[in-house]
C-alpha cells in the first residue's frame, strides 16, 4: 500500500462538494462538503491500496475507481432513497449526474495530484 495523499483527499473533496454546490442548487454546503471529504478519503485510501507504481502504468484506474463508487454504490443508493420520498425521477437524475460528475472530479484531482 502506498502513502494516503491527504492534500489530494482535502482538494478532491472541494472540487466535489463545488460541483455538487453548483449543479444542485439549495444542497447545504457544510453537508457536501462532509459527504465529499469523507468520500474522497475513501476514494483515497482506495488508490493508496493500489499503489503509486500501478497508477503511474494504469492512470485510467483513477476514474474506474471513482465512477466505479459512483455508479456501483452512491447512485444506486440514491435512486432507492429517493424513491422511497417520492422526488420527482427528473430531479434523481439530474442529483444522480452532479454526483457522477463529481466523483469523476475526483478522480481527477488524484490523477493532477499523483
Amino acid at each position: 500500500m502506498g502513502p494516503m495523499n491527504w492534500l489530494g483527499v482535502v482538494a478532491a473533496a472541494l472540487v466535489a462538494s463545488g460541483i455538487v454546490l453548483a449543479l444542485r442548487q439549495g444542497t447545504s454546503p457544510v453537508a457536501a462538503l462532509a459527504g465529499m471529504l469523507l468520500s474522497a478519503a475513501m476514494l483515497g485510501h482506495a488508490l493508496a491500496r493500489i499503489g503509486p507504481d500501478k497508477l503511474a502504468v494504469k492512470p485510467w484506474l483513477y476514474f474506474m475507481q471513482s465512477g466505479g463508487l459512483a455508479l456501483a454504490f452512491v447512485i444506486p443508493a440514491l435512486w432507492i432513497s429517493q424513491s422511497r420520498t417520492g422526488t420527482p425521477r427528473a430531479e434523481t437524475v439530474k442529483d444522480s449526474g452532479a454526483l457522477l460528475l463529481a466523483y469523476l472530479a475526483m478522480g481527477g484531482v488524484f490523477f493532477l495530484l499523483g
